[in-house]
């Protein structure tokens, strides 16, 4: 994690202050602009959060992204304003360890109804090479049970040091939303909580959450379908962000620098990936729409690869390969088939 990155504690409990002072003076939050009358009051992190409390909760809540549509989420410096507006929130979803600005906010908001959707399912590490192999995926859905369901308890059991930790060496990869499987015990725990948080509309809340797990059901069994013969199973990224994705569909990921989307690589490495490109018949370098393509393209043009567009989800902009999630995560199937030669 770049050191720039990090706000200090200090800095933002100074900044929750000011927030509630401009809080107070507007008398209304960023997530109650719009007279949303009695629905819940969501915030979410960044978009993959934004996407399931906006699915799963439906006309029962009025969600605000802290993060908007095309800043790079691990870049957010929270405005006191935003700061504010989290202590204002009835319900808040975040992935600690993606957004150190974030996590500082919410740890010191108050919010009762606080949501780590890094304790509904298992983290694990991946470094710039990830090989697909199972894992033991069997026994997430038990471990999503154990831990999940229930808010503020679940935010509680897992303390600083519990290894969520965004590009740290030894830390856990944050990336979960883009495994489908995982995605989906996320969606089942983010469910139950709501119903905990706003037990009237309850049903609804299953009725949504059934029908989202299902969909990444489908989307999970296309990938399986699509990527099942590949003429090649190396894929070459500029951000390591797709090693869950790698591990659940038998594929190798060789990124160019490490889980941090904008660490430089080290010539060693550049020289790395020559070796492995050629030995492993990649056909491609993937880059991504929210950060930089340069290093992308100056090993594309080294190594006369191609370049291409994998997107981590981590915003939807216009430049996005779809509007949503679902349609994003088919455009990466799409992408990843022509370029592992898949038939």
């Amino acid at each position: 994690m770049n050191v720039r990155r990090l706000i200090p504690t200090t800095a933002v409990a100074g900044a929750v202050v000011l927030g509630l002072t401009a809080l107070s003076a507007c008398s209304t939050s960023d997530a109650a602009d719009g007279g949303n009358g009695d629905k819940l009051k969501v915030t979410a992190s960044f978009y993959p959060m934004q996407f399931l409390a906006e699915k799963i909760g439906g006309e029962h809540v009025a969600v605000t992204s802290l993060t908007k549509p095309g800043v790079e989420p691990h870049d957010l410096e929270l405005t006191p304003r935003q700061i504010g507006s989290i202590s204002e929130s009835d319900y808040v979803l975040y992935l600690k360890g993606i957004q150190p600005a974030v996590d500082d906010a919410i740890k010191q908001s108050g919010v009762q109804n606080t949501v780590d959707a890094a304790t509904l399912t298992t983290l694990e590490n991946h470094g710039s090479e990830v090989s697909g192999h199972d894992h033991g995926h069997e026994g997430e859905e038990a471990h999503a049970d154990e831990h999940g369901h229930e808010g503020e308890e679940a935010h509680e059991e897992h303390s600083e040091g519990d290894g969520h930790n965004h590009g740290e060496e030894g830390g856990a990869d944050p990336h979960i939303w883009l495994d489908p499987v995982k995605y989906a015990e996320v969606a089942k725990g983010v469910g139950k909580s709501l119903e905990k948080a706003d037990p009237d509309h309850a049903a609804d809340y299953k009725k949504n959450t059934d029908a989202l797990v299902a969909e990444l059901g489908e989307l999970n069994t296309a990938y399986e379908t699509g990527l099942k013969n590949p003429a090649t199973k190396t894929f070459i990224t500029t951000h390591s962000a797709f090693g869950y994705l790698a591990e659940r569909y038998g594929l190798t990921q060789q990124g160019i620098a490490g889980i941090d989307p904008e660490a430089e690589p080290s010539p060693a490495r550049i020289q790395e990936i020559h070796t492995i490109a050629e030995k492993e018949k990649a056909t491609t370098v993937f880059f991504e729409t929210l950060a930089s393509d340069r290093t992308a393209k100056t090993l594309a043009k080294d190594t006369g690869l191609k370049t291409g567009v994998l997107d981590p989800l981590e915003g939807i902009t216009d430049k996005s390969q779809g509007a949503d999630y679902i349609e994003v995560m088919e455009s990466n199937l799409a992408a990843l088939r022509k370029a592992l030669g898949a038939k």
